[in-house]
């Protein structure tokens, strides 16, 4: 595979804006485990090496068990998420996917306020906007390098 850009360390000034949504998401409402359960859940979707491996180690640094990150593909058969997670999980990919049908708008606004459904929403399109960015830009030598809380 061809080198490509290796756009962590040309510092681009548009990342910035994705680290300062980062920096504005450690702030917010939602729990940091929630935060990486969505973050882990969309890049399984994506596909996105990089992001698995920082959020599987992120998720972890925050107590979240093993068994429940190996059964996350799998959420809907497992017993071992609230129902607050299960509603942020479906908004998740349903977000992801571009389909946001009005059940599970509605279940999910059943869980969370009007502030912490907006934070959810821009947690779920910025991981999706990541994801894109290190398929992009693929960079194969830096999967499995990132150490818990290396980004802040």
């Amino acid at each position: 595979m061809e080198q490509r850009i290796n756009y962590l360390q040309k510092g681009h000034n548009a990342l910035k804006t994705l680290f300062n949504i980062g920096a504005y998401l450690k702030q917010s409402p939602l729990q940091e485990n929630l935060l990486e359960l969505i973050f882990f859940r969309v890049s399984q979707i994506n596909g996105c090496a990089y992001c698995l491996d920082m959020h599987s180690k992120d998720a972890r640094a925050h107590g979240e068990t093993e068994q429940r990150l190996y059964g996350l593909n799998a959420w809907r058969e497992t017993p071992y998420f609230t129902d607050r997670e299960r509603a942020a999980l479906a908004w998740a990919e349903a977000v992801t996917a571009c389909q946001m049908p009005d059940a599970i708008y509605t279940r999910a606004k059943e869980h969370f306020s009007d502030e912490e459904f907006i934070d959810l929403t821009l947690a779920i399109t910025t991981i999706n906007t990541w994801n894109r960015f290190n398929i992009a830009f693929t960079m194969p030598e830096a999967v499995g390098t990132y150490r818990a809380g290396q980004f802040g």
